[in-house]
């Protein structure tokens, strides 16, 4: 009986990661066929998200290619969560530069890089789609996301066809879930810090995208108070890490990758609706 019942369970878990895996699949471009694409934008899935990750290290504790995963997983959830939208494949390089002392960065220009979104989006605009939005997971590039946007939006927007760039997604969420630690006491952290290393944790933990048994060390460089100047004589510790990454916890990720779900969300309904296009209902 005891072994009946443990057989149940694993089929009903096991059902449930299928499930879950093809519904992904739906709006994932990448795991699509050409037939499913086609099929989806008939149904009214015209409107493609490009979110860039990026290569990068991040700390002891945290995988290099911890922007794409993330990248990957969100932009998963938002297409998910619109029901118009189809997830383009995830860049998984932005601006930076790579270093000897801590190896795990591959950057691009910031030239290149909008050179490729922006073939990219037109790539997209080719293949059918109406709307095409343009997100970044990685401060670097932001500016370059907007900038491809609006001179997309310009050629574009007489053929009723939209391009934008949702910046909430990045750099309003962050600041947000930054002001949530504040109101808890929890201290200011930034690069590889409790943001980077809890949404990691929610989304990778048991896949091996956190080294958890280093989560106890994972102190950085100390982080300035907001209003603050950093000290120029602080000693440097220079491991990747800004800030104190130790309180990052799953539940801390889960409350960062769903504020970053809902920003972006609202704002592509904003963004798309303004224009009145049948594609931004």
């Amino acid at each position: 009986m005891r072994f009946l019942k443990s057989t149940i369970c694993l089929l009903a878990l096991s059902a449930t990661a299928v499930y879950a895996q093809m519904k992904a699949s739906q709006v994932d471009f990448e795991m699509m066929t050409w037939p499913e694409v086609k099929k989806a934008m008939e149904q009214g899935k015209t409107t493609a998200l490009v979110y860039n990750g990026g290569t990068e290290q991040r700390g002891p504790q945290n995988v290099n290619g911890g922007h794409t995963l993330m990248a990957h997983a969100t932009v998963i959830a938002i297409a998910e969560k619109l029901g118009n939208a189809i997830a383009a494949p995830v860049l998984p390089f932005s601006p930076n530069n790579a270093s000897a002392t801590l190896p795990g960065t591959i950057g691009l220009t910031t030239q290149l890089y909008a050179a490729i979104n922006e073939q990219v989006a037109e790539q997209l605009i080719k293949t059918g789609f109406k709307n095409v939005v343009l997100m970044g997971d990685h401060g670097g590039g932001q500016a370059q996301l907007g900038e491809v946007a609006k001179k997309l939006d310009e050629k574009y927007a007489p053929q009723g066809i939209r391009v934008v760039f949702c910046d909430e997604v990045y750099a309003k969420a962050q600041a947000d879930f930054d002001k949530y630690l504040a109101e808890k006491g929890l201290p200011v952290s930034s690069h590889a810090g409790i943001p980077d290393t809890s949404e990691m944790l929610y989304l990778g933990g048991d896949k091996g995208w956190v080294r958890k048994e280093l989560i106890p060390t994972a102190v950085g460089d100390p982080m300035p108070k907001p209003g603050q100047k950093r000290d120029p004589n602080a000693p440097r510790v220079n491991n990747g890490i800004s800030g104190d990454a130790r309180p990052s916890t799953p539940e801390l990720g889960k409350r960062a990758f769903d504020t970053k779900v809902d920003y972006a969300v609202n704002q592509i309904h904003r963004l798309l609706d303004a224009s009145k296009t049948p594609a931004a209902q």
